[in-house]
Parts: C-alpha cells; structure tokens; sequence
C-alpha cells in the first residue's frame, strides 16, 4: 500500500499538469486516473488509523499489565507482612521489606506507565504530521484549482 502523501503529490500533479478548460480556472483531468488515486488514498488512511488504534490498545495492554503486576506484588508484600508478624522485630522487618517492595512495584510501574505514554505519543505524533501535510497538500491543490 503507498503512502497517503505520495498519493496526495500524485493527485497534486495530476491537476497541475491538466489542461486549463475555457475558464482559467478549470481544468480538464483524466477521470480514471484521478479516481484511481483517490481510490488508493481511501485504502491508505484506514490503515494509518488501525494502526493509531492498535497502539493506543498496546498502551492500555502495557498499563493493565504493569497494574497487575503492581497489585500481584502488593499481594505479595501482604502475605509476607502477615506470615512475619510473630514478634514485634520480624513484624518491623516484614514493614520495611514490604515498603521497598511497594516503592519498587509503584517505580516500575511508573516506568512502564511512561514508556508506554511516551511510545503511544510518538507513533500518534507521526500520524498526526502525516496527516497535517496530507490536508496542506489538499489546501495547496485546492488553492491551485482556484487560481486557474
């Protein structure tokens, strides 16, 4: 499948090189090949989005992921804490452990949190300039066809 904005370049030059009509500001363009690129153009975009869609899903996938580990880890730390509570110094050490425990489950998942954010935010960036150019190169051949 081609780039959506190769595509927009070729319909772009497919009006530039029509031929103007009586008007200055028609032109005539070969229908097929016009509906052919546009054809192709609406193959394209959906993809771009299934793509932004399956990585807004990972993201959510990677988030869940890092909560269940997080909630495994807590349950974790509270059974050691209750298997410990024996005497009142293994109970204190079963305190601390399980704190580290729970400040290292809360940093990991953080970070997971945030790497995931960050990927999701720079697939979704790309997507976002791919379309930005894609509607400058409409407004351009828009424009163009006004001109004429």
């Amino acid at each position: 499948m081609r780039d959506v904005l190769l595509l927009i370049d070729e319909l772009d030059d497919t009006v530039n090189g029509a031929k103007s009509g009586i008007r200055s500001s028609y032109v005539k363009v070969d229908k097929e090949e016009t509906y052919a690129i546009l054809d192709q153009m609406r193959a394209t975009i959906p993809e771009e989005i299934k793509q932004a869609r399956w990585i807004a899903k990972e993201r959510d996938e990677m988030l869940a992921e890092a909560k269940r580990e997080c909630e495994r880890i807590l349950e974790a730390a509270h059974d050691e804490r209750a298997r410990l509570t024996d005497s009142e110094e293994i109970a204190k050490q079963a305190e601390r452990r399980a704190e580290r425990i729970l400040e290292e489950a809360r940093t990991q998942e953080r970070q997971i949190r945030l790497a995931a954010e960050d990927y999701a935010d720079g697939i979704l960036g790309s997507l976002e300039g791919n379309l930005e150019r894609f509607t400058g190169a409409i407004q351009r051949g828009r424009e163009r066809l006004l001109r004429e």
